[in-house]
């Protein structure tokens, strides 16, 4: 009988739905919007992914390589080191803010965003771009120039793209910390659901594959 209730448990276990995707892996590579720069990691919109992916019944493991601070280029070379390390499934690019907060050649952006995109799908991820625009301030020219990045990338690699990924945070003085630049806590349920709406495909996608 004990034999039988166990073979039992082991028969359940492997056919629970959250088992599926056991293995695999999401990888984050951005800066101090997806490090949880300034709050608890527990409340930043990658740690509030891992809990809706985990509420959703998809058991991807999400893996935050994201550092305050880093670049298009600072991504780039470290980016090879941490797919072969995690070998993810996914690949959620969030870099490209602090190359227009410093006024990087739009083109140096582009080119580094598009050796990620490469370096990701060489390693069987699909990928996921997402979206920065700059504050006004640094001149519509410029602004304009550097948010169209994203989305002519997008459509020259064919990948996911969530246009703006801070959309209805960055417009919210109440939604950002002091400094203007990082989102507080109580915005980051917000940023994961503009993360969602492109992630949420190719999840699924990736469950029918």
């Amino acid at each position: 009988m004990r034999r039988l209730s166990f073979i039992a448990c082991l028969l359940l276990f492997a056919c629970a739905p959250w088992t599926l995707h056991a293995a695999e892996k999401i990888l984050v590579i951005g800066d101090s919007l997806s490090a949880a720069y300034g709050i608890e990691k527990e409340r930043g919109w990658v740690a509030l992914l891992q809990q809706r992916l985990q509420e959703q019944a998809f058991g991807y493991r999400v893996v935050n390589a994201s550092i305050s601070g880093d670049t298009t280029r600072g991504g780039l070379s470290r980016l090879q080191n941490a797919l072969q390390r995690e070998r993810p499934h996914l690949l959620i690019i969030a870099l490209g803010g602090n190359d227009g907060l410093r006024g990087f050649s739009p083109e140096q952006t582009r080119n580094n965003l598009r050796g990620m995109i490469t370096q990701g799908r060489e390693a069987g991820a699909r990928v996921l771009l997402l979206g920065v625009k700059l504050p006004s301030n640094y001149g519509r020219a410029y602004t304009e120039k550097f948010h169209r990045i994203y989305l002519e990338l997008a459509s020259e690699q064919d990948v996911a793209l969530v246009p703006f990924f801070l959309e209805g945070v960055a417009e919210t003085r109440a939604q950002m910390q002091p400094d203007g630049i990082h989102p507080a806590a109580e915005a980051q349920p917000r940023i994961l659901d503009n993360v969602w709406t492109g992630l949420a495909p190719l999840l699924e996608a990736q469950s029918s594959g």
